[in-house]
């Protein structure tokens, strides 16, 4: 007996169910059920920063398609401090360690604030992408008072909280301090003070401004003694506490995490749980994207890849199938796997439309969901033109500058992309901006990888041998007929492999013209992938 299709066969219909049945197990109102995702606001966001909203906003969709009222929370953590300069920006910039990025003036001088120059970076991209999302800034929170039951019912149980973190993480540090930073009064600093006594008659913080050490590095405090009152924002929860307070005050039902906040998300679960007597939302762990070399993406490093960047090479669409396509085990990622999402996307349009034919009916049904998710549920009604990534990337560079627009119809209506009198419409417009701007910037061929046959594996490691040494288009065309035939290949066939490679087509260009074009090395290189995997 098959199994039932949940919603639109995704993940998420499944998780999203998941939280129905838990919510109705906790007899909670579900007349309105709040995910939520952190907007980080103390560097440049990268592309896993984007994932935390996307998936997140997933879940939405899969309620609403349930026939639930669902909203995105994005919790701005402007009110967090700076604890080390992200790179490529000033040395000025670390007389403000320790401070909240709301209070740092902006480095760039266009925005109110550091934090919020960072945070609307990704609310830029999140818009783009077309997801929607209740905005919300820790700053305003923790100004108008949003949190300041739960900051009072943490304070008041401060111990039992220093208990919690010691028996999860065997960190000894909250049985001795508050887990609170009172902003300095003297100095302005956040992450110098040291919260000492909670004085509930008048809702006020005792503290010491110490110092701290960050990264490895000790930040003076001022030596300053006074008090705050939690009431005002001139402080903020650490982070083990500060989730769970927002949790219960603004109802979060869901929230994914990263792999590398794990210890305080259980933390925070348990204080959620066992000190504001509030269930904590159910979660779901999802691991980092990496960069080529092995290392976490990270805003505060010199390896950010941005969303930004993303955007000039590929379009919304085929970021969030990176995002969405899978949900848990870690994943390398580079500027040069663009072209493959790009590519990826067609093919699961292919799918949507009846084009190409998937006969397990589950798996049917979990592409033509994922294809649904990655426009929001907001798909087309019709298929694009699909035109290969390094197609388009080779048209654009052959194209001459008077009559560029005349000779990619011309050649895309002799491959058979456009029909005879076929134009451009804004879809192909984007993506000839991709592909200018892939082809002003980059070198670079992303191949496709197929199944070789040992004897096309063979032509191939013979064709790279006499790559080496033809410099001539025809020459280029005719080693590759003779490769062919040495190695009992039908030469068409032999073709249609490399166009497979090197272009995710079956057909295109004469291929001697387009390994001088696209770099003789670069087609060598992809060759080689592929025929050592």
């Amino acid at each position: 007996m098959s199994q039932k299709i949940v919603g639109h066969g995704t993940w998420y219909d499944m998780m999203a169910q998941k939280i129905i049945q838990r919510e109705q197990k906790l007899n909670r109102s579900l007349s309105n059920i709040r995910t939520e995702m952190g907007l980080g606001a103390s560097g440049f966001p990268h592309i896993g920063s984007l994932g935390d909203a996307a998936r997140s906003y997933a879940v939405t969709l899969a309620l609403r398609e349930m026939g639930y009222k669902s909203e995105l929370v994005a919790f701005c953590d402007d009110k967090d401090g700076l604890r080390k300069v992200p790179f490529g920006l000033p040395d000025s910039l670390k007389k403000y360690l320790g401070s909240s990025v709301s209070s740092i003036p902006d480095p760039f001088g266009c925005h109110e604030s550091y934090g919020k120059h960072m945070s609307s970076l990704l609310l830029d991209s999140l818009d783009t992408c077309c997801i929607e999302y209740k905005y919300m800034s820790a700053k305003q929170a923790y100004d108008n008072g949003l949190l300041t039951k739960e900051i009072r019912t943490i304070l008041l149980n401060a111990k039992r909280v220093g208990q919690i973190v010691k028996e999860e993480v065997g960190q000894d540090r909250y049985l001795e301090v508050l887990p609170y930073f009172p902003v300095c009064e003297n100095c302005g600093q956040i992450y110098t003070t040291k919260a000492t006594e909670f004085i509930s008659e008048d809702n006020t913080v005792l503290y010491s401004c110490e110092g701290l050490e960050i990264g490895g590095k000790q930040i003076q405090g001022c030596e300053h003694k006074g008090e705050v009152d939690i009431t005002t924002g001139a402080g903020k929860l650490s982070w083990k506490g500060e989730f769970a307070a927002r949790w219960k005050a603004l109802d979060i039902r869901f929230e994914a995490f990263g792999k590398d906040i794990s210890d305080s998300v259980r933390i925070n679960d348990r204080i959620s749980r066992e000190i504001l007597c509030f269930e904590p939302p159910s979660h779901a762990q999802y691991e980092m994207f990496l960069d080529k070399g092995g290392k976490k993406i990270s805003k505060s490093a010199g390896n950010v890849f941005t969303p930004q960047v993303w955007f000039r090479y590929g379009s919304p669409q085929s970021l969030l199938l990176l995002m969405l396509k899978r949900f848990i085990g870690t994943r390398s990622i580079a500027i040069s796997d663009i072209p493959t999402y790009m590519n990826e996307l067609d093919s699961l349009e292919d799918v949507y439309f009846g084009q190409k034919k998937i006969s397990d009916t589950k798996e049917l049904e979990k592409l033509r969901g994922l294809y649904e998710y990655c426009w929001v549920m907001k798909s087309p009604d019709a298929m694009g033109v699909h035109v290969p990534y390094n197609l388009f990337a080779f048209l654009v560079k052959m194209a001459p500058e008077n009559g560029f627009e005349e000779f990619l119809l011309n050649k895309l209506r002799s491959y058979r992309y456009l029909e005879k009198n076929q134009l451009f419409d804004s879809n192909l417009y984007k993506r000839i901006e991709y592909a200018k701007h892939w082809s002003q910037d980059f070198k670079e061929i992303k191949e496709t990888k197929i199944i070789l046959r040992e004897n096309e594996k063979k032509a191939i490691i013979d064709l790279i041998g006499l790559l080496k040494s033809d410099d001539e288009a025809d020459k280029i065309q005719n080693s590759i007929f003779n490769v062919a035939k040495n190695n009992n290949l039908k030469p068409s066939a032999f073709f249609s492999v490399l166009y497979s490679i090197l272009m995710g087509a079956k057909q295109g260009p004469r291929l001697g013209p387009y390994v001088l074009v696209m770099g003789k090395q670069n087609v060598i290189e992809a060759l080689k992938r592929v025929s050592n995997d």
